[in-house]
């Protein structure tokens, strides 16, 4: 029997690894970001750190779009010939279009996708690309493979602290009443994903240190109950804070691996410079 080659696809919202840069049958369709006139592909013409510089410089708030389905369309072309399907894994439909230009651009290109709704960003998608290579290496269908991934996206859990609120207000992400009231009265949100992949306010705490331990005590909850491979720690552009939060998990779980990364300039369009998001994924 003949294993069906599968090309897995993303979008630049994903954390790219290593193992996702390098492997060969990976392909990541970049969002755009936009500062009046100019348009950026996010991760190929413009880094994190020249987002932040341009921020700070202008005072400007950018915006971001999904790919075109022409995009997908001329990616699908390209693929038809190499590959016999597609499992796409893409930022929740809730917080953008991408998903839905995936699947306009495979019919157009008349390619077999199977799409998956991460309901999250980051690295939440990572881990379901990264459990959907080993059930592929079961020589599973790729269709089952996305039902699969779909049940494991409901598992993932995330708690965000924001650079920016007024990035997050003005981008559209936050009511006028929440943002005048962390504004205002100084509170620090803490926002999440839901479980139906939208942005929604978790609770408000009065300080980033005491919204940083109630994360550990919510990472805590779940660690009590399930089974916790890994936890994520995904910030903007404050490594220090990453390394400082990685410790504060380690001394009350000291046998939890962390892993530490940066959120991409679509995600820090909105969240900002100085975002800090806990994630991670219930295996059982």
């Amino acid at each position: 029997m003949i294993n069906k080659k599968i090309a897995w696809i993303t979008d630049s919202t994903a954390f790219l690894t290593h193992e996702l840069l390098d492997h060969p049958d990976v392909y990541v369709v970049p969002l755009t970001i936009t500062f009046g006139e100019e348009s950026f592909e996010d991760g190929i013409d413009l880094t994190t750190d020249q987002l932040y510089s341009r921020i700070r410089a202008e005072k400007e708030v950018p915006k971001t779009s999904q790919p075109s389905a022409g995009r997908f369309a001329e990616l699908f072309e390209k693929l038809k010939s190499e590959y016999d399907s597609a499992i796409a894994v893409h930022i929740s439909s809730k917080l953008s279009g991408t998903l839905n230009s995936c699947l306009a651009g495979a019919e157009l290109a008349g390619f077999p996708v199977e799409a998956v709704d991460s309901k999250c960003m980051s690295y939440a998608i990572t881990t379901l690309i990264q459990k959907g290579f080993m059930l592929a290496n079961n020589d599973m269908p790729s269709r089952k493979i996305a039902e699969i991934l779909q049940k494991e996206a409901d598992k993932s859990e995330n708690y965000i602290l924001l650079g920016s609120l007024e990035q997050f207000y003005k981008g559209g992400r936050m009511s006028g009443t929440q943002y005048l009231l962390g504004s205002i009265l100084k509170i620090k949100p803490i926002i999440r994903i839901n479980r139906d992949g939208a942005f929604e306010l978790f609770d408000k705490v009065r300080s980033e240190k005491k919204a940083i331990k109630r994360m550990i005590e919510l990472l805590g909850d779940s660690y009590s109950k399930h089974t916790i491979p890994q936890v994520q720690i995904m910030h903007g552009n404050v490594q220090e804070k990453a390394n400082e939060l990685a410790e504060e998990i380690k001394s009350v779980y000291p046998r939890l691996d962390i892993f530490i990364g940066e959120i991409s300039s679509t995600i820090a369009a909105h969240a900002g410079e100085g975002t800090l998001a806990v994630i991670w994924h219930n295996e059982k």
